[in-house]
């Protein structure tokens, strides 16, 4: 038996469906219903008896929750007793972070931390789609921007600074550009993960949310960057990846009187590692050193 697939079967009951159980804990009801189905085959019992409205323990699937229960807290107790009477931290840790956050910060603080704790075994997956944690076998990602709702642990690490920006040879040959809902005139360059891009401005204190449409639409904010340089369109960036080209003039900021809200970055991870000592300590050295400030000078300002 894996006892992650305990742990989803101990959570599908205790939520009382697939369903709820993907929801709570950041999954997919696929993946929670396929992994359930191979505790079943692995064990040759039936667990659950399946209808269209509920799910229901058989048997053997309520002894198999009972003694799960106790088997999940025994280790749970076991990790933390090991982990706090451990000297030396020891261990794997498997993070995954954006790409070009990965590069542009997080890389100048690995070796400090990998110096000062020599047995720790960093396995960092540089990549900017949103990874399964749970399913993928990760112990923590950094994510930026509004967090989806689940049952994934998040500490807020630092603020990035979004800008509005566009090259100065699109922003000649474009229409005026004075308030956001001039964007729909414009060609627009989508930078997130998800099938909608929204761009949140503020107007007199108050929000204004705009879906956005474009012909670019990237996970990777330097593919959405160099397209704003070669003057496809507009683009709503964090500094860190703009910055150089705000400071050369290779793109300018624009609609500067609608600010866009700073937006967080989180150490994310599940709730049965929340008191893993290597996951602590590797969120608590990046909230103390992690600073995503500005690099670039004042951005000329358009409009």
């Amino acid at each position: 038996m894996n006892f992650e697939d305990l742990r989803l079967f101990v959570t599908t009951l205790n939520e009382g469906s697939f369903t709820a159980a993907a929801d709570k804990l950041g999954l997919s009801k696929q993946f929670v219903s396929r992994r359930t189905m191979a505790l079943e085959e692995s064990l040759g019992v039936r667990l659950l008896n399946r209808t269209t409205r509920r799910l229901q323990a058989t048997e053997l699937g309520v002894l198999l929750y009972e003694r799960a229960v106790k088997i999940l807290e025994d280790v749970n107790d076991t990790e933390e007793l090991l982990s706090s009477r451990r000297t030396v931290p020891q261990g794997v840790l498997r993070v995954s972070a954006p790409m070009t956050f990965g590069t542009l910060h997080l890389s100048p603080l690995l070796p400090d931390f990998l110096s000062a704790y020599p047995q720790i075994r960093l396995e960092l997956d540089l990549n900017d789609r949103a990874v399964d944690l749970l399913a993928e076998g990760y112990d923590m990602s950094i994510r930026i921007g509004t967090l989806a709702d689940s049952s994934l642990i998040a500490k807020r690490l630092t603020e990035m600074q979004l800008v509005t920006c566009a090259s100065p040879d699109y922003l000649q040959k474009a229409p005026p550009l004075l308030q956001p809902e001039d964007l729909a005139e414009h060609s627009c360059l989508l930078y997130g993960h998800g099938r909608q891009v929204e761009w949140r401005f503020q107007r007199g204190g108050k929000p204004l949310v705009l879906p956005m449409q474009g012909q670019l639409r990237a996970n990777n904010g330097e593919v959405v960057r160099d397209a704003a340089i070669a003057g496809q369109g507009i683009a709503v960036l964090p500094t860190f990846i703009i910055g150089a080209a705000l400071a050369s003039g290779a793109l300018v900021q624009v609609l500067e009187d609608f600010a866009l809200p700073s937006a967080a970055v989180y150490a994310v991870y599940p709730q049965h590692r929340q008191s893993a000592r290597i996951v602590q300590l590797f969120s608590d050295y990046l909230r103390d050193r992690l600073t995503v400030q500005p690099t670039h000078a004042a951005a000329p300002r358009v409009g």
